[in-house]
C-alpha cells in the first residue's frame, strides 16, 4: 500500500478500502490537525474536529474528480467541518457597521513567541477567532466569510476589529509583564 500514487490511494478510498483510508489519514492528519487547531477552542476540540473532518472527507471523496489540488480540497472540507460547529450557534454579534474601528496589531517577533500568539488567538471568543483566522490567516474576504458563517459583511468586519483589539491588549499586557520580569 505504501507504493501507491496519491491518485491510486484516492481511488482505493472511494471503494471504502480501510487500508487506503488509514494511509490517507497518516499522510494528511498532521496538516489537517494544524488547520483544526487554528479554528478550535483547544487541543481536545481540535482532535474531535479532525476526526469529524476525516469522516466527511471519506464520505465525500467520491466527489473529488482529480481536478485541482487534493490537499486544497481536503483543507476546505476541514475548515467547513469545523465551521459547521459554529454556524447554528448564536455566537455572532449583530453590530452597527458604522461603529467599526480599524485596529492594527504590531508584533515584535523577538518579544512574543509563536506559541503565545497561537494561545491568545485560540482564547478569543469563537466569533472573533473564526473571523480573524479566516480573514488574516487564510485570506478570505469579508464577503466570503459572511457566506461561510451566515453573518453580514458588517458583522465580519466588526468581529475582526474586535479580535484585533483583544489581541493588541493581550500582546501589550504581555510586554508589560515581560518588562517587569526583566527589572
Amino acid at each position: 500500500m505504501f507504493n501507491l500514487s496519491l491518485d491510486q490511494l484516492i481511488e482505493n478510498c472511494k471503494t471504502e478500502n480501510t487500508q487506503a483510508q488509514s494511509e490517507l489519514y497518516k499522510l494528511y492528519s498532521n496538516k489537517l490537525f494544524a488547520v483544526c487547531l487554528k479554528y478550535s477552542r483547544n487541543y481536545a476540540e481540535a482532535e474531535d474536529n479532525l476526526q469529524d473532518a476525516f469522516l466527511t472527507i471519506f464520505k465525500k471523496i467520491e466527489q473529488y474528480k482529480h481536478k485541482g489540488s487534493f490537499e486544497g480540497w481536503i483543507k476546505r472540507i476541514t475548515v467547513n467541518t469545523v465551521l459547521q460547529r459554529y454556524r447554528n450557534e448564536k455566537v455572532f454579534d449583530i453590530i452597527n457597521e458604522e461603529s467599526i474601528e480599524a485596529v492594527e496589531v504590531e508584533v515584535d517577533e523577538d518579544s512574543i513567541s509563536m506559541d503565545y500568539l497561537l494561545q491568545i488567538i485560540q482564547e478569543l471568543p469563537d466569533r472573533y477567532r473564526l473571523v480573524f483566522n479566516l480573514y488574516v490567516l487564510d485570506g478570505y474576504s469579508h464577503k466570503d466569510i459572511a457566506k461561510m458563517l451566515n453573518i453580514t459583511v458588517g458583522t465580519s468586519k466588526s468581529n475582526l476589529a474586535r479580535a484585533r483589539q483583544i489581541l493588541k491588549q493581550n500582546i501589550e499586557s504581555n510586554k508589560t509583564i515581560h518588562r517587569s520580569q526583566l527589572l
